[in-house]
C-alpha cells in the first residue's frame, strides 16, 4: 500500500491514520454520529470512484500553478516518480480506465511543468491535463478531510518501572494479500484463519518476545498505533524510527467516538486533549476503550532517510502526502484539495477555505472510502495539534493528462531516463 506489511504499499500507514483527529474520529471516518456512515460508505459494486469534468465544471487551477515552486511539493513528486519507475508499481494498474503509464506521465509531466513561469505552467496544466473528481461518498462529490503527523516520544528498549507500555513487531504467522496488502489472517495448515482480536492477544500474551519498544505511558502507545508511526528519543541517548508493519486485520474503532456515544465528551469539543484529560479523570477507564476496539498495529524500524514511509514506501511530505483508499484511487497521482484547513499563516492558524495541490502517496485504517481522505501534517507537536483541528468537508481532483498527451509526455520520461543512464 504492494507491501502494506513492509510499507512498500500501505493498507494502511501513518495513517492512517490521525493524530488528534486520528485519535477522536478520523480513523472512523466523521465528525458526527449521523454523518460517519455516510463518509465511510463503500462505492457500489462496479462503480468507479473518478470522474471526468467538463471543461465547465473544471475548478480554476490558478492555486495550483502558484504552488509549482514548492520545493515540497517537487519532492513529493519526485518521489511519486521514482516509485512508478519500479515493475511493482505496474500491478495496481488499470485502475478502471486509467493506466500506469497515464499516471506516470502525469507525475513525470506536473514535475515538468514546475520549472516553468507561473503563467506558462498554467496554461500547461489547461491544455495537457483533465481533471477527475472523486464521486465522494454521496456521489455529488463530497469527501471528508481529516488529518494525521508523526508523533514524537520517549521510550526505552528494556521495560522499567516508567517504561512498561510496549509495541510489537509483526507476528510471523500473520498473513496479507502480496498485491493490496489486505490482511488475510493466520496462517493455518487449512489456509487462514481470522487474526486474534487486540483484546485476544493482549490476554493471551502471544506477543511475548516481538517487544520492540516501551514507552512510559499506555495512552501514547496507542496513539502511535492510531498514527502508524513515531519517531522515539530512547533512553540510551538514541533516536528510533519506527513504522506500521501489518495489523492483525479487524475493524478500526475511535475511542474518541465511544467516548462522546457514551456521553462523556461533546462531539464539538472533542481533541486528543480532552481524550487525555478524560483518562487522567477517569484512569480506570482507559484499558477497558482501548480494547474496545479490535485493531492491533505492529511495528518495524526504519531508516532515518526514508521515514515516515507512506504506502508507496515512500517518504511522505509535510502538507503535500495525501491519504486514501489506494483500492479505488490512482497510487502517486497528483491531486488537488479543496476543503477548510488549519494552520494558515494569514488567519493566525485559524481554519480557512484552501486548494492545497498534493500527492496521493499513502493511505490509513480508516480510509477505506470515496468520501474520505487524510492530509499528512509533519511531525512533532504543532503538526500534530493541526492535524486533530481538521475535520471538514471539500472536494478532491486528481489531475491527469489527457489521453492525447500521455504518449508526448511518455516520450520525454523515456528520454530522460536514457539520458540519465547514458550519463553513469
Amino acid at each position: 500500500m504492494d507491501q502494506r506489511a513492509t510499507l512498500t504499499t500501505m493498507a494502511a500507514t501513518l495513517t492512517a491514520t490521525l493524530l488528534l483527529l486520528a485519535m477522536a474520529m478520523a480513523m472512523t471516518g466523521c465528525q458526527t454520529p449521523v454523518e460517519e456512515p455516510a463518509y465511510a460508505q463503500p462505492l457500489p459494486e462496479g462503480a468507479f470512484a473518478l470522474r471526468r469534468l467538463d471543461e465547465a465544471d473544471r475548478p480554476d487551477l490558478g492555486s495550483a500553478a502558484d504552488q509549482l515552486a514548492d520545493p515540497g511539493l517537487r519532492e513529493a513528486l519526485d518521489r511519486s516518480i521514482a516509485w512508478y519507475a519500479k515493475p511493482s508499481a505496474r500491478q495496481h494498474f488499470p485502475l478502471g480506465p486509467i493506466t500506469h503509464g497515464q499516471a506516470q506521465a502525469s507525475a513525470y509531466a506536473l514535475r515538468q511543468i514546475a520549472d516553468l513561469p507561473r503563467d506558462e505552467a498554467l496554461a500547461a496544466l489547461d491544455s495537457d491535463f483533465d481533471v477527475w473528481q472523486s464521486v465522494g461518498w454521496d456521489g455529488a462529490g463530497t469527501v471528508f478531510y481529516t488529518g494525521y503527523y508523526a508523533p514524537v516520544f520517549e521510550a526505552s528498549r528494556q521495560p522499567t518501572g516508567r517504561y512498561r507500555y510496549p509495541l510489537y513487531t509483526r507476528p510471523d504467522d500473520l498473513a496479507s494479500d502480496p498485491v493490496t496488502g489486505e490482511v488475510r489472517g493466520r496462517r493455518t495448515a487449512e489456509g487462514y484463519a481470522p487474526y486474534a482480536t487486540r483484546a485476544e492477544l493482549e490476554r493471551s500474551g502471544a506477543l511475548r518476545g516481538r517487544e520492540l519498544v516501551y514507552l512510559p505511558s499506555r495512552l501514547h502507545a496507542y496513539m502511535i498505533e492510531v498514527n502508524g508511526s513515531a519517531r522515539l528519543n530512547m533512553t540510551d541517548g538514541s533516536t528510533l524510527y519506527i513504522g506500521y508493519a501489518g495489523n492483525n486485520g479487524h475493524d478500526y474503532t475511535s475511542i474518541g467516538k465511544l467516548l462522546v456515544e457514551d456521553g462523556y465528551i461533546d462531539e464539538h469539543r472533542l481533541t486528543l486533549s480532552a481524550i487525555e484529560q478524560h483518562f487522567e479523570r477517569y484512569p480506570q477507564q482507559l484499558e477497558d476503550y482501548i480494547r474496545r476496539n479490535d485493531r492491533f498495529v505492529f511495528f518495524k524500524a526504519y531508516d532515518a532517510a526514508t521515514w515516515p514511509a507512506g504506502s508507496l514506501g515512500v517518504r511522505v511530505e509535510a502538507m503535500r502526502t495525501l491519504a486514501t483508499d489506494k483500492s479505488i484511487f490512482p497510487r502517486g497521482a497528483p491531486v488537488l484539495v479543496e476543503t477548510r484547513m488549519a494552520g494558515s499563516p494569514a488567519t493566525g492558524g485559524r481554519s480557512m477555505p484552501r486548494q492545497q495541490l498534493m500527492v496521493d502517496q499513502d493511505t490509513g485504517g480508516a480510509i477505506r472510502a470515496a468520501g474520505r481522505a487524510d492530509i499528512f501534517y509533519g511531525i512533532g507537536d504543532r503538526p500534530g495539534a493541526l492535524a486533530g483541528e481538521q475535520a471538514a468537508e471539500g472536494r478532491l481532483y486528481y489531475l491527469l493528462l489527457r489521453r492525447d498527451r500521455v504518449q508526448a509526455w511518455h516520450d520525454r520520461l523515456q528520454g530522460d531516463g536514457r539520458r540519465a543512464d547514458a550519463r553513469r
